[in-house]
C-alpha cells in the first residue's frame, strides 16, 4: 500500500473502537455509551463518535422504519439514533464532527480531489478513504480536548461496507499500538432445541476481523444469559483474548443497568489497564447514575400514556426505535416524579375510524410525536379532537402540534377544510404552510439536510404553561421541520381561544400552542423536539409537566 501521508501519533489521546460480530442490533451503541459513561465517571474527558456504513450523506433521508429515529444534533446535523444514546449517557451535547457516514467521507474526498488538494496525485480508495476517516476521528478528539474517544463502527465485521473502517483501525493501531483498543460486541446464541450457549459464531466473527488486520483486545459477550467460565475460556482459547477480557453482557431489564453491570465485571479498570491509564485515576463515581436506576425500579404509581404514531409497524413487528428519544424522555420524567410509566404504542391508522377513539379513555395522557406525510393523518386528527374534548392531557410534538392547530381550526375556529399544505396544497384554509425559503428548496427538489434543523432560541409568554414548566421565558430547542403555523391565521385562531405561547426569537415563527388550564388540564403542542435534549440525569421540563398533569387527572 502506498501511504499518502503518515498517521500522526497522538499518545496523549486514547481511542476505543467498538465493532460488531455475528449480528447487528445487539448493543454496540449502548455498549459504546456505557463505556464512555464509565470512563467519564473516573474523571476522564470523553467524547463519542459514530461511523455509519451507509452511502447516505446523513441520516435525514433514511426511512425510520428501516433505520430507526433520526437524531438531530444542536448543529442541525441529522444523525443515527446512537448519537442520542451517547448524549444521554454522557450528559453532554456532541458536535457534527462526531458523526460520519460512508457517503459523507466519499463526498469529502471527492471534493478535495476537485479542489486539487491532493496536488495532482491519483486518489485511491485505499489509503485515502481510511485516511479521511482517521482525520475526522482525530479532529473530533482535538475539538473535544478528549482524553479518550469511543468510536462505534456500524454494522458487523465481514460486511463489504465495513472494510474501509477496519482499515482505518488497522492504520491507527499500527502507528500507535498503545493508544488504540478494539472491542468486539458479539452475540452468543442459545438455540432452544439445543439449550447450550454456542461460541462458534463469535469465533468466526473474530477470525473475520483478524483477516482485516485488526485484532480484538476485548470481547463483549452478548447473550440472553450470563456467559459462564467455560465459555469464557473457550473464547479466550480460540479468539486470542485473555479470559478476563471476555465481558459477560446478558440481557438486563433496562439499558441503564448496563454501565452498572459492566462495572461488576471491572470493565473500566480493564480498559484503563489496556490503555495504560490506570495510574492515579479515581474509581468510577456512579452515585448519581445508581440513584437514577434505583428510582426507575422503585416507582409504584402507574401513569398510562398512549403514543400515537405512524411508524410503529414493520411487517409483523412493532418498531419502537422510531420514537426512541420520545419514549426515553417520558421515562426520565416519570422516574423523577416517582411514577411508573406504562407506554402503549398505537398506530394512527387505527383511529381513522372515529368510533375507535373511545379506546383512548383508559389512558392518562396522549402524545402525538413528529412525522411526515399523509399516512394516518386523519387518525391523528381524530385522536387530537378526542383528547381535547375529553380533557385528556395532550402533548403534541412537531407534526403533533401542527395537526393540533389543524384540528382546532376545523372544529373550534370553524375554518372548515383547514389543513396543512404538506397534505392538501389546495386547502381553503392553509393554517400550516411551508416557509418561503423552504418553498424554494422544494421547487428545486433540494430535500436532504435543508429543513429547519438544529438549535434555535425562542421567547415564551409570561405565565404560560410553558414558561411555568421551564421556569424561564428564554429557551433554546432543537428543530426538524419544513412547515410552520401560517401567520395569516394566527389572529383568527387566537380569537377562537388558542394561545400561541412561544415564538422564535429571530423571525417570530410560532413555536408552541396551548389552551388555558381553565379550559383543559394540559393541551400543549411544540414545533420543536424537546425529547432530543432529555437525559436520565436531566429530565426535560415539558415532559415532566405533561406527566404531572396526566397523574393528577387520573380517574
Amino acid at each position: 500500500m502506498k501511504a499518502r501521508e503518515k498517521v500522526t501519533k497522538t499518545r496523549q489521546i486514547k481511542y476505543i473502537f467498538v465493532v460488531g460480530g455475528v449480528m447487528s442490533g445487539v448493543g454496540k451503541g449502548v455498549t459504546t455509551s456505557a463505556i464512555a459513561l464509565l470512563l467519564k465517571s473516573r474523571g476522564l474527558r470523553m467524547t463519542a463518535l459514530k461511523i455509519d456504513p451507509y452511502i447516505n450523506v446523513d441520516a435525514g433521508t433514511m426511512n425510520p422504519t428501516e433505520h430507526g429515529e433520526t437524531f438531530v444534533l444542536a448543529s442541525g446535523l441529522e444523525t443515527d439514533q446512537d448519537m442520542g444514546n451517547y448524549e444521554r449517557f454522557l450528559g453532554q451535547s456532541l458536535p457534527p464532527q462526531n458523526y460520519m457516514t460512508t457517503g459523507s467521507i466519499y463526498q469529502a474526498v471527492i471534493e478535495k480531489e476537485r479542489n486539487l488538494e491532493y496536488q495532482g496525485k491519483c486518489v485511491e480508495v485505499v489509503p485515502d478513504i481510511p485516511l479521511e476517516v482517521i482525520r475526522r476521528i482525530k479532529a473530533a478528539a482535538s475539538l473535544a480536548k478528549a482524553d479518550v474517544v469511543t468510536i462505534e463502527v456500524g454494522g458487523t465485521v465481514g460486511e463489504y461496507q465495513n472494510i474501509l473502517f477496519l482499515e482505518a483501525i488497522r492504520m491507527m493501531k499500527s502507528e500507535a499500538p498503545e493508544d488504540v483498543v478494539t472491542i468486539m460486541v458479539s452475540y452468543l446464541p442459545v438455540p432452544g432445541s439445543i439449550g447450550e450457549m454456542k461460541t462458534k459464531p463469535t469465533q468466526t466473527a473474530v477470525r473475520t476481523l483478524n483477516s482485516a488486520g485488526v485484532f480484538a483486545d476485548m470481547i463483549i459477550a452478548r447473550s440472553s444469559a450470563a456467559i459462564d467460565a467455560k465459555r469464557k475460556q473457550k473464547i479466550a482459547l480460540f479468539c486470542n483474548v485473555p479470559a478476563e477480557r471476555v465481558i459477560s453482557a446478558p440481557d438486563v431489564a433496562s439499558i441503564y443497568d448496563i454501565p452498572l453491570h459492566f462495572e461488576t465485571e471491572q470493565l473500566s479498570e480493564k480498559l484503563c489497564q489496556l490503555l495504560r491509564l490506570q495510574n492515579a485515576l479515581p474509581k468510577a463515581d456512579l452515585a448519581a447514575w445508581k440513584k437514577f436506576v434505583k428510582r426507575s425500579k422503585s416507582t409504584t404509581q402507574t401513569v398510562k400514556i398512549a403514543v400515537v404514531g405512524k411508524y410503529f409497524n414493520s411487517g409483523d413487528f412493532v418498531i419502537s426505535d422510531v420514537y426512541l428519544s420520545v419514549l426515553e424522555a417520558l421515562k426520565y420524567s416519570a422516574y423523577a416524579l416517582g411514577l411508573k410509566p406504562k407506554i402503549t404504542y398505537l398506530g394512527a391508522h387505527d383511529f381513522i375510524d372515529k368510533a375507535r377513539c373511545q379506546e383512548l379513555k383508559d389512558y392518562d395522557g396522549i402524545l402525538v410525536p413528529g412525522g411526515f406525510g399523509a399516512s394516518g393523518i386523519e387518525g391523528k386528527l381524530n385522536v387530537i379532537e378526542y383528547a381535547r374534548k375529553e380533557k385528556i392531557p395532550y402533548f403534541g410534538i412537531c407534526y403533533g402540534m401542527q395537526l393540533a392547530v389543524v384540528e382546532y381550526a376545523r372544529n373550534v375556529a370553524l375554518l372548515k377544510g383547514a389543513h396543512t399544505t404538506e397534505i392538501a396544497k389546495d386547502t381553503p384554509y392553509p393554517v400550516v404552510a411551508v416557509m418561503p425559503g423552504q418553498a424554494e428548496l422544494l421547487k428545486k427538489n433540494a430535500l436532504g439536510g435543508t429543513m429547519r434543523l438544529g438549535a434555535y432560541s425562542a421567547t415564551l409568554k409570561k405565565g404560560s404553561i410553558l414558561a411555568r414548566a421551564y421556569k424561564t421565558t428564554a429557551i433554546t430547542e432543537r428543530h426538524r421541520h419544513r412547515y410552520e403555523v401560517n401567520p395569516e391565521y394566527v389572529a383568527k385562531l387566537e380569537a377562537a381561544g388558542l394561545i400561541f405561547s412561544g415564538a422564535s426569537s429571530v423571525d417570530a415563527l410560532k413555536e408552541s400552542i396551548e389552551l388555558p388550564v381553565s379550559v383543559h388540564p394540559f393541551f400543549v403542542g411544540v414545533q420543536y423536539h424537546p425529547e432530543l435534549v432529555a437525559a436520565p440525569l436531566a429530565p426535560h421540563p415539558l415532559f415532566t409537566a405533561f406527566l404531572k398533569a396526566a397523574a393528577l387527572t387520573k380517574p
